[in-house]
Protein backbone atom coordinates (compact mmCIF):
# COMPACT_ATOMS: atom_id res chain seq x y z
CA UNK A 1 0.00 0.00 0.00
CA UNK A 2 1.46 3.40 -0.76
CA UNK A 3 1.04 6.00 1.80
CA UNK A 4 -0.34 8.50 -1.01
CA UNK A 5 -3.35 6.53 -0.57
CA UNK A 6 -4.62 6.93 2.78
CA UNK A 7 -3.05 10.84 2.94
CA UNK A 8 -5.85 13.66 4.23
CA UNK A 9 -4.61 16.80 2.71
CA UNK A 10 -8.34 18.45 3.38
CA UNK A 11 -10.06 19.35 6.38
CA UNK A 12 -7.30 19.29 9.11
CA UNK A 13 -7.33 20.98 12.19
CA UNK A 14 -5.13 23.98 11.78
CA UNK A 15 -4.30 26.61 14.41
CA UNK A 16 -1.63 29.60 15.17
CA UNK A 17 0.91 30.05 17.57
CA UNK A 18 -1.36 32.97 18.41
CA UNK A 19 -4.21 30.89 19.64
CA UNK A 20 -5.05 29.94 22.87
CA UNK A 21 -4.53 25.91 24.66
CA UNK A 22 -8.11 26.23 25.61
CA UNK A 23 -9.22 27.37 21.88
CA UNK A 24 -7.46 24.00 20.59
CA UNK A 25 -8.92 21.82 22.99
CA UNK A 26 -12.36 22.72 22.71
CA UNK A 27 -11.75 21.58 18.77
CA UNK A 28 -10.01 18.13 19.90
CA UNK A 29 -12.33 15.34 21.99
CA UNK A 30 -9.50 12.22 22.73
CA UNK A 31 -5.97 12.91 24.45
CA UNK A 32 -4.49 10.88 21.41
CA UNK A 33 -5.93 13.96 19.22
CA UNK A 34 -3.28 16.54 17.53
CA UNK A 35 -4.20 20.44 15.96
CA UNK A 36 -1.39 21.14 13.34
CA UNK A 37 -0.20 24.63 13.76
CA UNK A 38 0.95 27.18 10.55
CA UNK A 39 2.93 30.14 10.99
CA UNK A 40 1.52 33.51 9.26
CA UNK A 41 3.33 32.44 6.01
CA UNK A 42 1.50 29.12 6.13
CA UNK A 43 4.67 27.25 7.53
CA UNK A 44 4.22 24.11 9.46
CA UNK A 45 5.94 24.71 12.57
CA UNK A 46 4.30 21.51 15.11
CA UNK A 47 1.36 20.32 16.78
CA UNK A 48 -0.59 20.55 20.00
CA UNK A 49 -1.37 17.48 21.35
CA UNK A 50 -3.48 17.14 24.50
CA UNK A 51 -1.48 14.06 25.90
CA UNK A 52 1.97 16.47 26.01
CA UNK A 53 0.31 19.78 27.01
CA UNK A 54 -2.60 18.64 29.30
CA UNK A 55 -1.47 15.05 30.58
CA UNK A 56 2.02 15.19 30.56
CA UNK A 57 2.54 18.73 31.37
CA UNK A 58 -0.23 20.15 32.89
CA UNK A 59 0.28 23.35 30.92
CA UNK A 60 -2.77 25.96 32.04
CA UNK A 61 -5.53 26.42 29.19
CA UNK A 62 -4.79 30.29 28.49
CA UNK A 63 -0.93 29.56 27.17
CA UNK A 64 -0.08 30.85 23.73
CA UNK A 65 0.01 27.77 21.15
CA UNK A 66 3.25 29.05 20.58
CA UNK A 67 4.36 27.96 23.91
CA UNK A 68 3.34 24.26 23.92
CA UNK A 69 4.55 23.08 20.73
CA UNK A 70 5.25 19.51 20.06
CA UNK A 71 7.79 18.01 17.28
CA UNK A 72 6.62 14.71 16.33
CA UNK A 73 8.60 12.39 13.88
CA UNK A 74 7.91 13.46 10.60
CA UNK A 75 6.50 11.24 7.99
CA UNK A 76 7.72 10.65 4.32
CA UNK A 77 6.10 9.19 2.13
CA UNK A 78 8.31 6.68 0.90
CA UNK A 79 8.36 4.89 4.98
CA UNK A 80 6.81 1.56 4.84
CA UNK A 81 3.44 1.04 6.61
CA UNK A 82 5.46 -0.98 9.76
CA UNK A 83 7.38 2.26 10.09
CA UNK A 84 4.24 4.70 10.34
CA UNK A 85 2.73 2.58 12.44
CA UNK A 86 5.62 2.41 14.85
CA UNK A 87 5.72 6.38 14.88
CA UNK A 88 2.04 6.17 15.59
CA UNK A 89 2.63 4.09 18.60
CA UNK A 90 5.80 5.98 20.20
CA UNK A 91 4.19 9.18 19.98
CA UNK A 92 0.90 8.41 21.50
CA UNK A 93 -0.98 10.34 18.99
CA UNK A 94 -3.24 9.41 16.19
CA UNK A 95 -2.48 12.10 13.79
CA UNK A 96 0.76 12.67 12.16
CA UNK A 97 2.27 15.09 9.57
CA UNK A 98 3.85 13.88 5.68
CA UNK A 99 6.50 15.44 3.97
CA UNK A 100 7.68 14.69 0.38
CA UNK A 101 11.47 14.71 0.69
CA UNK A 102 11.73 18.81 0.33
CA UNK A 103 10.49 18.43 4.11
CA UNK A 104 7.04 20.23 1.98
CA UNK A 105 4.12 19.54 3.91
CA UNK A 106 1.69 17.30 2.04
CA UNK A 107 -0.80 16.44 4.89
CA UNK A 108 -1.56 13.91 7.60
CA UNK A 109 -1.94 10.14 7.78
CA UNK A 110 -4.46 8.98 10.73
CA UNK A 111 -4.34 5.82 12.82
CA UNK A 112 -7.84 4.97 11.52
CA UNK A 113 -7.00 5.64 7.90
CA UNK A 114 -4.59 3.22 8.67
CA UNK A 115 -6.97 0.63 10.30
CA UNK A 116 -9.31 1.00 7.74
CA UNK A 117 -6.31 -0.93 5.00
CA UNK A 118 -6.28 -3.25 7.79
CA UNK A 119 -9.94 -4.44 7.25
CA UNK A 120 -8.83 -6.53 3.81
CA UNK A 121 -5.75 -8.08 5.38
CA UNK A 122 -5.97 -11.82 6.40
CA UNK A 123 -3.90 -11.28 9.43
CA UNK A 124 -6.32 -10.21 11.31
CA UNK A 125 -8.90 -12.98 11.19
CA UNK A 126 -7.31 -13.86 15.14
CA UNK A 127 -9.48 -14.63 17.97
CA UNK A 128 -9.49 -11.31 20.51
CA UNK A 129 -8.12 -13.67 23.43
CA UNK A 130 -5.32 -13.68 21.77
CA UNK A 131 -4.54 -10.48 21.69
CA UNK A 132 -5.73 -9.46 24.71
CA UNK A 133 -3.56 -12.04 26.66
CA UNK A 134 -0.44 -10.31 25.33
CA UNK A 135 -1.13 -6.97 26.27
CA UNK A 136 1.71 -5.01 28.47
CA UNK A 137 -0.40 -4.33 31.20
CA UNK A 138 -3.48 -6.32 32.50
CA UNK A 139 -6.97 -5.16 32.99
CA UNK A 140 -7.07 -2.02 35.11
CA UNK A 141 -10.41 -0.90 36.62
CA UNK A 142 -11.75 1.47 38.69
CA UNK A 143 -15.42 1.04 41.28
CA UNK A 144 -18.39 3.18 39.50
CA UNK A 145 -18.57 4.53 42.74
CA UNK A 146 -15.00 5.10 43.51
CA UNK A 147 -13.96 9.29 43.96
CA UNK A 148 -12.40 10.78 41.01
CA UNK A 149 -9.32 11.45 43.00
CA UNK A 150 -9.05 7.54 43.24
CA UNK A 151 -9.14 7.16 39.81
CA UNK A 152 -6.77 10.10 39.00
CA UNK A 153 -4.34 8.13 41.60
CA UNK A 154 -5.18 4.92 38.93
CA UNK A 155 -4.54 7.39 35.88
CA UNK A 156 -0.86 8.64 36.86
CA UNK A 157 -0.01 5.47 38.22
CA UNK A 158 -0.41 3.08 35.63
CA UNK A 159 0.42 5.69 32.88
CA UNK A 160 -3.04 5.34 30.90
CA UNK A 161 -5.62 6.88 29.19
CA UNK A 162 -8.65 5.16 29.75
CA UNK A 163 -10.29 3.33 32.98
CA UNK A 164 -12.79 0.68 33.17
CA UNK A 165 -15.64 1.23 35.30
CA UNK A 166 -17.37 -1.51 36.65
CA UNK A 167 -19.76 -2.37 39.78
CA UNK A 168 -18.99 -4.00 42.60
CA UNK A 169 -20.26 -7.47 40.98
CA UNK A 170 -17.52 -6.81 38.28
CA UNK A 171 -19.82 -5.82 35.64
CA UNK A 172 -19.34 -3.43 32.97
CA UNK A 173 -20.72 -0.14 33.60
CA UNK A 174 -18.98 2.79 31.08
CA UNK A 175 -15.32 4.48 30.40
CA UNK A 176 -13.34 6.96 32.68
CA UNK A 177 -11.12 9.13 30.28
CA UNK A 178 -8.70 10.89 32.04
CA UNK A 179 -8.78 13.89 29.30
CA UNK A 180 -12.22 14.19 29.94
CA UNK A 181 -11.47 14.51 33.67
CA UNK A 182 -8.99 17.44 32.52
CA UNK A 183 -11.15 19.49 30.48
CA UNK A 184 -13.96 19.34 33.02
CA UNK A 185 -10.98 20.43 35.44
CA UNK A 186 -10.65 23.61 33.38
CA UNK A 187 -13.89 24.56 32.76
CA UNK A 188 -15.09 27.62 34.23
CA UNK A 189 -17.73 25.56 36.23
CA UNK A 190 -14.53 24.19 38.07
CA UNK A 191 -11.31 25.87 37.63
CA UNK A 192 -10.52 28.21 40.54
CA UNK A 193 -9.65 30.97 37.89
CA UNK A 194 -12.97 31.71 37.71
CA UNK A 195 -13.51 33.19 41.20
CA UNK A 196 -15.15 30.22 43.12
CA UNK A 197 -13.74 29.19 46.20
CA UNK A 198 -11.40 26.79 47.05
CA UNK A 199 -14.12 24.59 48.66
CA UNK A 200 -15.77 24.01 45.56
CA UNK A 201 -13.30 22.71 43.89
CA UNK A 202 -11.86 20.52 46.28
CA UNK A 203 -15.64 19.21 45.98
CA UNK A 204 -14.93 18.14 42.29
CA UNK A 205 -12.29 15.66 43.50
CA UNK A 206 -14.96 13.78 45.57
CA UNK A 207 -17.43 13.44 43.03
CA UNK A 208 -17.90 9.95 42.29
CA UNK A 209 -16.75 8.02 39.17
CA UNK A 210 -20.42 7.47 37.91
CA UNK A 211 -20.91 10.81 37.26
CA UNK A 212 -18.64 11.22 34.68
CA UNK A 213 -17.77 7.80 33.37
CA UNK A 214 -19.26 7.36 29.67
CA UNK A 215 -21.70 4.35 29.96
CA UNK A 216 -21.77 3.86 25.22
CA UNK A 217 -18.94 1.58 25.05
CA UNK A 218 -17.94 -0.71 22.21
CA UNK A 219 -17.93 -4.61 23.25
CA UNK A 220 -16.92 -7.92 22.24
CA UNK A 221 -16.90 -11.09 23.42
CA UNK A 222 -13.07 -12.88 23.25
CA UNK A 223 -14.32 -15.91 20.49
CA UNK A 224 -14.86 -12.86 18.12
CA UNK A 225 -12.23 -12.15 15.66
CA UNK A 226 -9.55 -9.31 15.72
CA UNK A 227 -10.81 -8.06 12.57
CA UNK A 228 -14.61 -7.13 14.33
CA UNK A 229 -13.00 -4.76 16.19
CA UNK A 230 -11.05 -2.84 13.51
CA UNK A 231 -14.54 -2.45 11.75
CA UNK A 232 -16.24 -1.25 15.09
CA UNK A 233 -13.27 1.64 15.87
CA UNK A 234 -13.36 2.63 12.17
CA UNK A 235 -16.97 2.71 11.69
CA UNK A 236 -17.40 4.27 15.31
CA UNK A 237 -14.72 6.98 15.31
CA UNK A 238 -13.84 5.72 18.50
CA UNK A 239 -9.85 4.40 19.70
CA UNK A 240 -10.55 0.84 21.40
CA UNK A 241 -13.38 -2.31 22.12
CA UNK A 242 -13.85 -3.72 25.37
CA UNK A 243 -13.69 -7.21 26.05
CA UNK A 244 -16.34 -8.64 28.23
CA UNK A 245 -17.58 -12.52 29.32
CA UNK A 246 -20.84 -13.73 28.69
CA UNK A 247 -21.91 -11.79 32.24
CA UNK A 248 -20.70 -8.51 30.97
CA UNK A 249 -17.88 -8.44 33.20
CA UNK A 250 -14.43 -6.90 31.19
CA UNK A 251 -11.61 -9.16 30.10
CA UNK A 252 -10.02 -6.50 28.47
CA UNK A 253 -9.55 -3.91 25.92
CA UNK A 254 -8.45 -3.64 22.69
CA UNK A 255 -7.30 -0.55 21.72
CA UNK A 256 -6.02 1.15 18.37
CA UNK A 257 -2.32 0.78 19.59
CA UNK A 258 -2.69 -3.31 20.45
CA UNK A 259 -4.01 -3.57 16.67
CA UNK A 260 -0.50 -1.48 15.29
CA UNK A 261 1.59 -3.82 17.15
CA UNK A 262 -0.01 -6.58 16.34
CA UNK A 263 0.69 -5.91 12.78
CA UNK A 264 4.29 -4.89 13.62
CA UNK A 265 5.00 -8.38 14.94
CA UNK A 266 3.51 -10.21 12.28
CA UNK A 267 5.80 -7.91 9.95
CA UNK A 268 8.91 -8.94 11.98
CA UNK A 269 8.07 -12.50 11.92
CA UNK A 270 6.75 -12.97 8.35
CA UNK A 271 10.38 -11.19 7.28
CA UNK A 272 12.51 -13.96 9.89
CA UNK A 273 10.36 -16.54 8.21
CA UNK A 274 11.50 -15.58 4.73
CA UNK A 275 15.03 -15.79 6.39
CA UNK A 276 14.41 -19.28 7.13
CA UNK A 277 15.84 -20.54 3.37
CA UNK A 278 18.57 -19.24 3.65
CA UNK A 279 19.32 -20.63 6.96
CA UNK A 280 18.77 -24.05 5.40
CA UNK A 281 21.44 -23.41 2.77
CA UNK A 282 23.95 -21.94 5.26
CA UNK A 283 23.87 -25.26 7.20
CA UNK A 284 24.43 -27.56 4.20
Amino acid sequence: MRLLNILKENDIIKVSPEDHLSKVLSKLSTSHDAAFVFNDENKYVGIVSPYFTMIKSSLPANTKVQHCLTHTARIYLNYPLSKVCELFIQSKIHYLPVFEEKDNFLGIISARRILSYFKDLPIFKVKVEKIINKRWQGLVTVFEDDTITQAIHLFKTKKISKLIVINHDKKLKGVLSYYDLIKLMISPKYSSHHGERVSEKISFYNYRVKNFAKNYVLTLTKERHLIEVINLIVKKKIGSVIIIDKERRPLGIITTRDILRFYIDNEKFAFIKSLNPFKKIFKK
